[in-house]
């Protein structure tokens, strides 16, 4: 029930899903039942690939995540927690209220011991056909300088299991690449990071290295990453509808990737963009496989234990 466009995109992205799925998965749909079973039936779904699950409160886009999450046990989002929580299944994925994404898994799911705060990350495109993988994009606006150091550690995790990038260069957002560059954050930062044993730090970045190959994580507070990621995503736009599109440009539309799983929590469970369209939705479900399958949770938990 997430989303600008839902259930009608959810409900056509499940669709589309199923057609890459193997024929032992299964999609567990949480909202209104005689709406879902009434939009399945107009587009001679399978259902038994399908399990509806009646939850029938929503939580809006513009709720207060805590008090909505709290309040309306019975939304979709309640609901889908407490299937993940109780094991019913094995990931969760939404494009609806993104605060009540992340206090449910922060208040239903464990914490991988030791990390300080979750996050979200998203994946841009270089020239050179590669990706970098950006991150905080919003869940940390105002991070400490140990919660940074952390993303460099769960970016690379990140790159490596899910996106088999063997050793990858990890930078840090800034205005420069001399070390003392930047605001305090930056500064206090940098000095963690720069003898790393943890990961493979390759210094500062500057805006205009995102998108070329000069490091594979970029690491900056969530204020700044939504930003840049917004910013992208306009400039998609723009460049399409002037005509100015190759496949370069194609892969800064977010329906590529559909959404961006929540790091550090001991789970799997992925936010999709609130204009997510049935594509969108195909891809984050796609996407919510293989994090699962890669058994991220548990290689970050292992890695951190080594550390």
């Amino acid at each position: 029930m997430g989303g600008d466009y839902a259930p009608d995109a959810t409900i056509d992205g499940a669709i589309l899903a199923l057609q890459s799925l193997s024929d032992s998965d299964f999609l567990f749909l949480f909202g209104d039942e005689s709406l879902i079973r009434n939009k399945l039936e107009d587009r001679k779904a399978e259902f038994t690939r399908f399990k509806i699950i009646h939850a029938p409160d929503m939580i809006g886009m513009s709720e207060q995540p805590i008090k909505a999450f709290t309040q309306k046990p019975h939304s979709s989002i309640s609901t889908g927690f407490h299937f993940l929580k109780k094991g019913k299944i094995d990931a969760f994925t939404s494009a609806g209220n993104s605060g009540a994404m992340v206090v449910g898994s922060m208040y239903s799911m464990e914490m991988i011991e030791g990390v300080i705060r979750p996050c979200t990350t998203v994946v841009l495109p270089k020239e050179n056909g590669g990706s970098t993988y950006l991150l905080d994009i919003g869940t940390n606006p105002d991070p400490k300088p140990e919660v940074m150091y952390q993303l460099g550690i769960l970016g690379s995790i990140y790159a490596k299991y899910v996106y088999n990038v063997e050793n990858p260069r990890v930078g840090l957002l800034n205005i420069g690449a001399e070390a003392e560059k930047g605001n305090i954050l930056s500064q206090a930062t940098y000095k963690l990071m720069v003898d790393s044993p943890h990961f493979n730090f390759v210094g500062n970045v500057e805006g205009r290295d995102i998108l070329h190959d000069t490091a594979d994580v970029v690491v900056c507070d969530g204020f700044t990453g939504n930003v840049i990621l917004k910013q992208l995503e306009s400039m998609y736009h723009i460049l399409k509808k002037r005509d100015l599109y190759d496949d370069f440009v194609e892969r800064l539309n977010y329906e590529n990737f559909g959404g961006t799983p929540i790091l550090g929590i001991k789970s799997t469970v992925l936010v999709g963009h609130g204009i997510s369209n049935d594509n969108a939705i195909k891809n984050m479900i796609l996407l919510a496989k293989n994090v699962h399958e890669a058994n991220l949770s548990l290689k970050i938990q292992g890695e951190l234990q080594k550390h």
